[in-house]
Formats: C-alpha cells, structure tokens, sequence
C-alpha cells in the first residue's frame, strides 16, 4: 500500500539485475507502485519478475545509453526514476532536464561527489582531506610506499565486490595489478565489517542506519544485523557531508580490531540503496518511503528513520521465473 497523501506512481528502476535494483523494484511493487525494470542484459534477473515493465537499454557506457533512456521515458512516462547502478551517474546527471521535461523527476547527487563515489581513488583522497580513517591506498605506481602486507587489491572504479583479491605481500599485489583492471591497493582492515544505509535529505539532514555484515558472499551481505554505534554513524555522517552525497547511498566500514589505529574506519561509498537495504525496512527505517518522498518533494519525516537494533535478516538465491526470455533488446545487444 501506499503511504498516506501519495498516489501510486509510474517509477524507473534502473539496474534490474543486482540486488539493489531487484529489491527495491519488488518493494515498490509491492507498496502498490508500476515499476518499470531496466537493465542492459536481457536477461537480468529482475525482468523475469512479475508485475515489473521489463525494458533493455544499452550499457551505461556505451554511447546509446542515454538516447535509449530518453527515448524510453517518452514511451512509458515515469513519473520518478530511482537509479541503482553507480556508473549511470555521469550520464544521468546531464540529463536532469531532459528528464524533467518530460516529466521525469529525479533526485541525484553532483558530479563531484559521483566522481568520489565512484572512483575509490578519490573517495580516499576527499576523505583523507577531511580527516576520515579510510584504509590506506596506494596505485601502481606508489605500491613501494605499501605495507608487506596483507594486501587487498581490487578495480579503481569496480562495484559489488568484483575482481577484488586479496594477498599477503607486495609482491603479489604487483602481480595481481596487472591481472585487476585499473587497480588501487589497499591495506586490509579486520574487524566487524558494517555497512549503514543512509538518506540525506535536502536541507543536508542525514539519517543513519547501521548493518553488520555478518555473512558475505560475492560482496553481497547475505547475513546480516542493525545494531548502534554512536562513533561509527557519526563518522558515516561525516563521510556523507565530505562527498557531499544527497538522496539515498550507503557507506560502508569496519569497526576495528587493531588498538594501535582508530577503532572505526570508512572503506567505501555508494550512491545508491544497498543490495541489504530490506534489513533496515525490517527493523524500522521507512527508508523507500522517505526516499519517495525526497524525490517528489515531499517532506523527509527523520522520526521514520530509526532502526531498532539486533534484528537480523538472511538472504538467498530462489527462482523467479522459468520460461521464454522475458524482453530482448531493439537493435541487438550493445
């Protein structure tokens, strides 16, 4: 059902095929919203499910992309769009008012803070400037300044946990370098590995929920549980406003086990809901709603925003649909 004073909407959902995409078009679905599900594989998951408008685009680096997305808005007439893969960013926002012509509303961050969010480079560089614990981070070209090890190396501008490797010297961070594509290395941080889903509104008040990744798997948090810590969501904060991050993202973190160092230290940021995000609509945090009403203009009630803490959630791979391939792409796969 809908929340009282808003009336169903015709909404885009960009990235169909991860978890993210997936989870959020099924709950909207599910508050009685149309979703149109858009992703650049005709096969993505989450065009198979039922009740979502299924429709292929070209990928978000290809040139076509953003004239297959303005030429589908003029088709279907979302009222919002609600993207959940990061790299669509730099496309998405030159098109804002395209989109609001035709009457397509959105809610993105700048293309600064995009940039940091999705080169991991930079998002180090921004938080080091502002003073944030992140793990140290080196290039190629500055891995003699690295520690022996351990060492995690993984793809600059990379997401959901591909291509990230993990290894125990110098050495064969330098071999994984040229395996890994445009690579960072980082130190490995242990501890309580967290993630914090968060929606800044836009007068920049930010709410905070906090997530132990209790199980993970491919980079997704299969296993998972809300607790509170003042000093890991004051730094989550922190991170926010250094980005300069609006809407809906999720920061994510280690509570240490090192007493030499901090005790909580900031790893990454996405700008966009987290593939786990349903474990802090379970314990409280009205957060599609809220982000809803941010993208109409509606007011962000905060008091929604609170999770209570110990509520776990499991995830797990099920079918959702056996059968024809649900949508094919007009021209041929880009």
């Amino acid at each position: 059902m809908t929340a009282p004073g808003m009336e169903p909407r015709r909404l885009l959902v960009t990235g169909a095929g991860g978890a993210p995409g997936l989870d959020l078009a099924l709950e909207l679905l599910e508050r009685g919203h149309e979703v149109i599900g858009v992703d650049a594989d005709p096969l993505a998951p989450g065009l198979s499910a039922g009740g979502i408008i299924p429709r292929v685009t070209a990928r978000a680096d290809h040139p076509r992309y953003g004239d297959d997305l303005l030429a589908l808005c003029r088709e279907l007439r979302p009222h919002g769009m609600i993207p959940v893969v990061e790299h669509e960013l730099p496309v998405l926002i030159p098109l804002q008012e395209d989109l609001a012509r035709l009457g397509v509303r959105t809610w993105l961050p700048t293309a600064a803070a995009a940039h940091a969010a999705i080169d991991k480079a930079v998002f180090h560089d921004v938080l080091h400037e502002h003073g944030i614990p992140v793990p140290k981070t080196f290039v190629p070209e500055t891995l003699h300044q690295a520690p022996e090890g351990p060492l995690v190396v993984k793809p600059r501008r990379g997401q959901g946990g591909q291509g990230v490797v993990f290894c125990a010297t110098r050495q064969q961070a330098r071999v994984l370098c040229d395996l890994v594509p445009d690579p960072i290395i980082q130190e490995t941080i242990t501890g309580r590995e967290f993630t914090a889903d968060c929606l800044v509104d836009r007068s920049g008040r930010t709410a905070v929920v906090l997530r132990e990744r209790l199980i993970v798997k491919g980079g997704m948090s299969m296993v998972a549980r809300t607790f509170h810590d003042d000093e890991a969501a004051q730094l989550v904060r922190a991170t926010l406003a250094a980005v300069g991050a609006v809407g809906p993202s999720d920061v994510q973190g280690f509570i240490t086990d090192d007493r030499r160092g901090p005790r909580v230290v900031i790893s990454e940021l996405n700008a966009r809901f987290a593939g786990g995000f349903a474990l802090s609509e379970a314990a409280g945090a009205d957060l599609v709603q809220q982000t809803l009403n941010g993208l109409f203009g509606l007011p962000v009630d905060h008091d929604r925003l609170v999770a209570k803490p110990d509520i776990y959630l499991s995830k797990y791979v099920t079918v959702l649909a056996a059968g024809p391939a649900p949508c094919h792409p007009a021209g041929g796969t880009p």
